[in-house]
């Protein structure tokens, strides 16, 4: 019956969409052609996540969502988003490091600071500044599609001279109309009390719902929400990171990234100059003169290959069946979004499902932020016309998931005459353009079952730290519920007494009354 409700309440969102997408195109798009880009136009028609997203901002009614589909896109089109680079914004504004992405929050949603004591008031630079926030955004947004973002507004040192409240009110229509469901929450960091009346401004902007992604922390209460590997040294942490521009620090998959478990002919035909990969291909495609490093594979990964050709049938059983799916224009992925891993044997296993929807073979290759975590089988191969390839994601040694950890699915259509064998993907890869290259990127979440449940559930030798801790506070709720058992039970007894003391009053006036009547009656 479950499974029954979902797919009804998926066939209601898919038909909401695509009447959003139709009643789009003949009431705004038909009459004023230069109204909007047309790749945005474009893109609502084929992007399910995008649409979807706009309606459920919307809880789903599709007048609200059309008039918001509408703002956003005339936005798109005044600012020019799509052809936004690095050389259409100052490169004073770079360098100042007021705004720019880093680091994750407890919950794995990724850091856009703003830092307000570097932003002054300025008429002249204000059309700049809003265009810089917005490159930042459209970045993380084609990184990143759906993932949510926390804002952070570090006011530490800040004063009124820093107060500009058109820009706090752009910044805010950026995550409530252009950039919908993209805001996880706002931190507001060491907020001077001189400016309080200004943000009690700054909520009627809000609205009901942002209100309560509002968080206003000082430097104690910050790490409820950050923890200290991504909090600067000046907040209580223990990040050592300094921006610094160039390069842009914006996403992980600039930093080292490698494609995880061996691939016996790429082993042998790369991994003889014993060069490791120093940065992700994604950067190297980008700037096509940098030539593609080459990957030096764990250890770990080369032994255990045995190991996997001895179960490579009982993995996809071992494996969760993903539930969602990401429609691309050349492979459908499930899971659309996360992958859910735990520390229970049943769960350090993952199954992403490719299905080619194209009518060519579709070379893909699959990458990590953590390849020291996770062994991917197979992580560069190729899949035939209307074929399914299962790949097995599962953690390896005694590591366990963290939400910081993402998956990069990059894929590229090949001709179907064209021999897909290792060496042969190897070269395809070097001389595929960057705009045939579809990319899907996933995250990973921790499954909260993974924590044991029982006071001694886990074993003295691992995480005794914890183990304490979890002791302490299942002891605190202990004696807490005592607490409330015991003024529960002095409730009743109190409750008793006055009744007992009722019953006897009453008692007391009954026989009174009874005496009295008796009297009268001996009289006559």
């Amino acid at each position: 019956m479950a499974d029954a409700g979902t797919r009804e309440s998926d066939l209601e969102i898919a038909k909401k969409v695509e009447e959003t997408r139709q009643r789009f195109k003949t009431e705004h798009v038909q009459d004023s052609t230069d109204k909007y880009d047309a790749r945005d136009v474009e893109r609502l028609q084929k992007d399910d996540l995008l649409a979807e997203s706009y309606l459920t901002w919307r809880h789903y009614i599709v007048d609200d969502a059309l008039k918001m589909i509408d703002e956003s896109f005339q936005w798109r089109k005044e600012f020019q988003v799509n052809d936004l680079t690095e050389s259409s914004i100052p490169k004073w504004m770079f360098e100042t490091g007021a705004v720019y992405l880093h680091g994750y929050d407890k919950e794995g949603n990724k850091l856009f600071w703003f830092k307000v004591k570097l932003h002054v008031k300025d008429a002249k630079s204000v059309i700049d500044k809003k265009k810089y926030v917005a490159f930042w955004l459209e970045r993380y947004a084609k990184r990143e599609p759906g993932m949510p973002l926390t804002v952070v507004f570090d006011m530490s040192e800040s004063g009124l001279s820093n107060i500009d409240m058109d820009f706090v009110k752009y910044i805010i229509n950026c995550f409530k109309v252009y950039y919908p469901k993209f805001l996880s929450k706002m931190i507001m960091y060491e907020m001077p009390w001189i400016m309080n009346a200004a943000w009690k401004i700054v909520k009627t902007w809000l609205g009901p719902e942002a209100i309560n992604m509002l968080k206003f922390v000082s430097k104690n209460e910050v790490q409820e929400f950050i923890g200290a590997e991504y909090l600067p040294t000046y907040m209580g942490g223990t990040d050592t990171f300094k921006y610094i521009y160039p390069p842009l620090p914006d996403d992980d998959f600039q930093s080292p990234i490698c494609e995880n478990g061996p691939i016996a002919s790429e082993d042998e035909n790369e991994g003889k100059d014993g060069e490791s990969e120093t940065k992700s291909e994604t950067n190297s495609l980008a700037d096509p003169t940098q030539k593609p490093k080459k990957v030096n594979f764990p250890a770990d990964a080369l032994k255990s290959d045995e190991y996997d050709k001895g179960d490579a049938t009982d993995k996809p059983r071992a494996a969760r069946k993903p539930l969602t799916t990401f429609k691309g224009p050349l492979l459908y992925i499930s899971p659309a979004e996360e992958l859910c891993f735990g520390s229970k044997d049943n769960e350090k296993k993952c199954l992403i499902i490719l299905s080619n929807v194209t009518k060519n073979q579709v070379a893909f290759k699959v990458r990590t932020t953590a390849p020291e975590k996770y062994r991917v089988k197979p992580s560069n191969t190729s899949c035939e016309p209307g074929a399914t390839v299962d790949i097995i994601v599962s953690l390896h040694g005694g590591f366990l998931a963290s939400p910081q950890d993402r998956f990069l699915i990059m894929a590229a259509e090949m001709d179907l005459t064209t021999t897909a064998g290792p060496q042969e993907l190897v070269q395809f890869w070097k001389e595929v353009p960057k705009q045939k290259i579809m990319e899907h990127r996933l995250r990973c979440y921790v499954i909260e079952s993974c924590k044991p449940t029982s006071l001694f559930g886990e074993s003295p030798l691992n995480n005794v730290k914890n183990s304490q801790e979890d002791l302490h506070s299942k002891l605190l709720r202990v004696m807490a519920s005592s607490k409330r058992l015991e003024e529960q039970v002095d409730q009743c007894l109190w409750f008793q007494k006055m009744l007992m003391g009722l019953v006897s009053l009453l008692m007391a006036i009954t026989c009174s009354m009874l005496y009295l009547l008796y009297m009268d009656g001996s009289r006559f």
